[in-house]
């Protein structure tokens, strides 16, 4: 039975593994089509003269990119490139900028507090860290550029949100709660906070998403004064008590108001 087991486990390993080498070559060719779109070509005969692949397999590909935004297509012009790149154009320029103006800044800061130092931007319904800078000190916090966390419990994410009107709020803490119930605050208890940091022009996490981690972290605003991105000083509570995280406050709104300002903010 064990050598029947074996046998089972090893065929739907390797199914796994072709389905996976299926899957990156159909992305491959879809990124293909883009590419060719992008190009000038225009109809299914040439696309796939270009690629040389067969006319049905560049349209089931074309008609994906299609229903996804990708791509659009009428009769009487063809194939084009479709809104969707405009806006992930639009988010890739609004990141790198972000990086490029601020990235210097976060380096002092770490530098100055010995901390670590993040730089994320809203995703969807998360946090998107774009830029790291590690701490020096002997405990280093865990996060990595391209990670995406939950709002509710981060600096990050409370830092975000605070523009956020309180239906908006709500809506977080309860799609929150559904996926991870145990948090510290309940639904009152995270607006009250909210408010607290609103006003301040700052957001804490104090142990929330990561035991014995706490951050302080300050929203960075565009030209037209909306948020964009926050900034948070995080290290181990052990170097983040509460008088030094009154102190960090200070350096991390210094900091975010002088970004906003380079991106335009005149606030």
């Amino acid at each position: 039975m064990a050598l029947v087991a074996d046998v089972e486990d090893l065929a739907e390993a390797g199914a796994e593994k072709e389905k996976g080498i299926a899957g990156a070559l159909t992305l491959m060719r879809g990124l293909d089509v883009l590419g060719r779109v992008a190009k000038g070509d225009n109809t299914l005969p040439k696309i796939s003269r270009s690629l040389g692949l067969n006319k049905s397999t560049v349209h089931r590909l074309a008609s994906t990119l299609v229903d996804y935004g990708f791509l659009s297509f009428t009769q009487r012009e063809g194939y084009a490139l479709g809104t969707r790149l405009l806006e992930l154009g639009h988010a890739a320029s609004q990141q790198i900028t972000l990086t490029r103006v601020s990235h210097d800044h976060l380096v002092r800061l770490a530098a100055d507090t010995g901390d670590t130092v993040n730089l994320g931007v809203l995703d969807g319904h998360q946090v998107h860290y774009i830029d790291k800078i590690p701490g020096t000190r002997r405990i280093e916090v865990r996060c990595v550029i391209g990670e995406r966390q939950y709002l509710r419990p981060t600096g990050l994410g409370k830092a975000l949100l605070l523009d956020a009107d309180e239906d908006k709020l709500r809506e977080v803490y309860n799609r929150e709660a559904r996926e991870f119930p145990n948090y510290r605050y309940d639904l009152k208890g995270w607006l009250d906070i909210m408010k607290a940091y609103r006003e301040g022009g700052y957001a804490l996490d104090m142990d929330e998403n990561e035991d014995r981690i706490r951050c302080v972290s300050a929203p960075i605003r565009d030209l037209s004064g909306k948020i964009v991105a926050a900034v948070s000083i995080s290290s181990a509570a052990q170097y983040m008590d509460d008088g030094r995280l009154e102190t960090l406050k200070g350096y991390v709104k210094e900091v975010t108001l002088t970004i906003s300002r380079e991106l335009g903010c005149k606030g």
